[in-house]
């Protein structure tokens, strides 16, 4: 196969216009080019070739692509062969690849169903009755049909004409399922996963339609839907809009990110291309989950080294700005924070008042920790010592995620102008990289006593498992989410661990995790320190906190099976209960029920959480 990074070269480097050219009389027309329609013969210049973006689009046979689809599509060529045409064309070298790595890609039978089930929807929502309702959503939020059309957003019908579509193109249901459009039930029969929804096609950097995002046209939950994770599509390596905003954004040298679907193209037919959106959810960071597979801030540092956060300027929506500035901090990306009117979005904003009213708006844009500064001092937080410290607290998240030296820097100095703490204090706390501190002072004259550390007696053998479950939860908010359905308070059996437990479960989703603290007891919130210390430590050292968090689950939950073991006259009723447990949970649980005493000679006291790498194994 031929590198992704050769075909975006080769892409970027071809005259689409020339190329058409070469075959279809194109006439200049504002930005684009106009000419007639080479593929339904047409003869007015409804054929419009979009130069900026790379693109051609057909207004009535609605046939429309890059410049590799137009040569697949006119002359009939397949992917590889029109790549290498046009990079003969341009003079890029494509390296040939051993053989072992020649073959069609396995994947083609689903990239081919997403095609056609794309243009079937497309043309249900432009063509039949049943598609009225949203072309009358699309009319009342000022999206003319034409223009949306170029889009590709499609209808998904609420009975079983798409299935019995395909089945007559002969596309295999086993296809159909593996690429998300359709459901098995539980009862076994099939049905469409988008109904009654205004389809918006999600396409990969090469333009294929890999995924749909769905918007509910009635009563019912949940509004929006995504299709779900398929061999083609990853949701946190995929942004909308970005396949055909690419290379604007490498020119332009910035990227605008909003929340939406219709925040894309509401800016786009504004003129506005270099904006993206997240696929309904948090902007995803990290490492490459397989290869070729970057997270959304990963892919976003490719096209430009800086991004303008456009969200909403409510609540949610700055708590969502502030997580994806510091996704794109960690990529090394120049992140501002602009700021809507409350109530406004990006959609209804340019709406009123055209993309003239969100220039005024780009160009007032804050650098991210300025954006923060900005709220903290509106809400009065630098006013004595006790806030300005929560104040700090809101501030180091950022600055820790900056991952370019000289952005640190910069935010170290203006925290210490603003907050009146020390550079060494702050490179101190920023080191730490661990959560905000809660220390409580203490009166120099009577100094409290050594807080007792946790006790160790009948039933806390997994004091050391308890520990390696905490650490999952301060290393990572999508676990805690998870455990908040997964494990019950009482598996905790250390008092300290169990209270932390239950302050982390009663902290809203979004809010910051150095807010559970406040609540702790000294105990309590002297083992949250170390706890902090210890996630930081993990995720520096590269633990696989997922099998960390499954693997302490679990033997938490085995725990708790042998406590609630009913006492037995037999050993034969013993035998027979054991039976029922997995030969991992049954040799741990025969361990457990062992003798105190020779529990005692082999069980230490719980210590602080260790090192990953030098854990004591005593707990399996």
């Amino acid at each position: 196969m031929i590198p992704d990074e050769i075909i975006e070269q080769v892409r970027d480097a071809a005259d689409l216009v020339e190329i058409i050219g070469e075959c279809v009389s194109l006439k200049r027309t504002g930005a684009d080019w106009r000419g007639p329609c080479p593929f339904h013969g047409g003869t007015h210049r409804n054929f419009a070739v979009i130069a900026k973006k790379g693109l051609y689009y057909c207004y009535v046979c609605h046939e429309g692509g890059d410049v590799f689809t137009y040569l697949m599509k006119r002359f009939g060529m397949d992917y590889p062969t029109a790549v290498r045409d046009v990079a003969r064309r341009v003079g890029v070298s494509i390296p040939e690849r051993p053989d072992r790595d020649a073959g069609p890609d396995p994947r083609e039978p689903l990239f081919g169903a997403l095609a056609v089930a794309q243009e079937w929807f497309a043309a249900r929502l432009r063509d039949e009755a049943d598609a009225a309702k949203a072309r009358e959503y699309l009319e009342g939020r000022d999206l003319p049909l034409a223009a949306v059309a170029e889009l590709g957003l499609g209808f998904a019908p609420a009975d079983k004409s798409f299935p019995e579509a395909m089945q007559r193109l002969g596309i295999p249901e086993a296809i159909l399922i593996e690429a998300g459009l359709l459901l098995r039930r539980e009862d076994g029969t099939v049905a469409p996963r988008f109904r009654g929804r205004l389809l918006f096609p999600i396409r990969d950097l090469r333009g294929r339609v890999v995924a749909f995002g769905g918007r509910l046209l009635g009563p019912g939950e949940p509004k929006y839907l995504n299709s779900p994770e398929t061999p083609v599509f990853h949701k946190g390596s995929t942004l909308y809009h970005l396949d055909q905003a690419k290379n604007v954004i490498r020119k332009q040298g910035v990227v605008i990110l909003v929340e939406g679907y219709f925040d894309v193209i509401r800016l786009v037919l504004a003129g506005v291309d270099h904006v993206v959106a997240p696929l309904g959810t948090a902007l995803a960071g990290g490492p490459p989950r397989a290869p070729g597979q970057d997270s959304q801030a990963a892919l976003l540092r490719r096209f430009a080294p800086a991004a303008i956060l456009l969200y909403d300027s409510d609540p949610p929506g700055l708590r969502a700005s502030f997580r994806a500035a510091d996704e794109l901090l960690r990529h090394g990306m120049r992140v501002w924070m602009a700021t809507l009117p409350l109530g406004e979005d990006p959609d209804t904003l340019v709406r009123k008042g055209g993309a003239a009213a969100l220039e005024p708006i780009l160009a007032d844009a804050l650098d991210v920790l300025e954006r923060k500064i900005q709220l903290l001092e509106r809400k009065g937080w630098f006013a004595g010592v006790e806030r300005r410290r929560e104040a700090l607290d809101r501030l180091l998240p950022t600055i820790r995620a900056a991952s370019d030296p000289v952005t640190r820097d910069l935010y170290l100095d203006l925290t210490e102008k603003r907050v009146g703490v020390t550079r060494a204090v702050l490179e101190r706390e920023v080191a730490a990289h661990g959560e905000p501190h809660f220390a409580p002072i203490q009166p120099p004259a009577q100094p409290a006593p050594e807080a007792p550390r946790p006790r160790q007696g009948r039933g806390l053998r997994g004091a050391p498992i308890e520990e390696k479950l905490l650490r999952t939860l301060f290393a990572r908010p999508a676990w805690r989410e998870r455990a908040r359905h997964e494990v019950p308070p009482g598996y905790f059996q250390v008092p300290a661990y169990q209270e932390i437990y239950q302050a982390l479960l009663a902290l809203p989703a979004e809010a910051p995790l150095g807010d559970a603290a406040g609540v702790l007891s000294p105990n309590a919130r002297d083992c949250w320190h170390r706890m902090t210390q210890a996630a930081a430590t993990a995720v520096a050292g590269g633990l696989d906190l997922d099998a960390e968090y499954a693997g302490a689950l679990s033997r938490l939950h085995d725990r708790e099976v042998a406590r609630g073991l009913p006492p037995v006259e037999e050993i034969g009723e013993r035998q027979r209960q054991l039976e029922q447990l997995s030969p991992e949970a049954r040799q741990r649980l025969l361990w457990l029920k062992q003798p105190e005493k020779g529990r005692q000679r082999r069980q230490p006291e719980p210590s602080p959480p260790s090192n990953p790498g030098t854990e004591s194994r005593s707990e399996d």
